[in-house]
């Protein structure tokens, strides 16, 4: 289960980062619209990708003091 877990998080990383490059692209390009529609994409990307991730982790160790 944690191995599918990671694989989906890895997923969803990998469509952030896609989204992310092609607004660089389109900030390049000089297209200003396109590159806040793929900006808004990659953070909607990014924060699903965050929340698999926590969901991937196996629980907190608790800290020796």
């Amino acid at each position: 289960m944690s191995g599918n877990a990671h694989a989906k998080a890895a997923e969803h990383h990998e469509a952030a980062a896609k989204s992310h490059r092609k607004a660089a692209r389109h900030i390049d390009a000089g297209n200003e619209e396109k590159a806040a529609e793929h900006a808004s994409k990659a953070d909607d990307r990014a924060k699903k990708a965050n929340q698999s991730s926590m969901k991937a982790r196996p629980g907190k160790a608790v800290s020796k003091d």
